[in-house]
């Protein structure tokens, strides 16, 4: 059984640790925990791992955020996988910082990536794992709040959910969207 396991974010060292880079860096730690590195390849930088008898590929599209349903699609394709094997990981301005909330599908809640990988794909019925980023930002500086650097504290938070992180994607892929929602969305 394949998943597909896409981080979104922007690519580039300007944009390496701001908070619109969540997915990205989620998966960065993932792949240092499991001894496994990124190589570039087609629209994505790409790794894959295997846990309990499933096969993880991790991506990072390479196509900014705004264009992820490219990168997306093209994977889902290329490895035959159905699109209820694919996990999106995603900012989210409506939680506060460090939440982390799971969804079989929805809406997109303006985020420009998720509104991307729905018109490309065509449906909004893959499931996603929503990092909250909080909204500490006065009225007109949602750009810069989003891309903008992590505070230490921000920093300290992410670094303590990487692991919670991990299990929600391993038990995405071990039991199912529904029960990972009823497990982890309760915590």
């Amino acid at each position: 059984m394949k998943y597909l396991i896409a981080g979104l974010g922007n690519i580039g060292e300007k944009y390496q640790n701001t908070r619109h880079n969540i997915g990205f860096l989620i998966l960065d730690s993932l792949a240092r925990e499991s001894n496994i590195s990124f190589e570039e390849d087609r629209l994505a930088y790409k790794a894959t791992y295997k846990y309990k008898s499933r096969t993880f590929i991790l991506i990072k599209p390479t196509t900014f955020m705004n264009l992820s349903g490219k990168a997306i699609n093209y994977w889902l394709q290329k490895e035959s996988i159905d699109v209820q094997n694919l996990l999106v990981l995603v900012d989210d301005l409506a939680l506060p910082f460090g939440t982390i909330r799971i969804r079989q599908k929805g809406g997109d809640g303006g985020h420009n990536g998720l509104i991307d990988i729905a018109q490309t794909i065509g449906s909004n019925d893959f499931s996603r794992m929503r990092f909250g980023i909080g909204n500490e930002f006065n009225k007109g500086s949602q750009v810069n709040y989003v891309l903008g650097e992590m505070t230490p504290e921000e920093n300290k938070i992410l670094s303590e959910k990487f692991e919670y992180c991990k299990n929600i994607i391993h038990s995405f892929g071990t039991i199912g969207i529904e029960r990972t929602m009823n497990f982890y969305n309760k915590k």
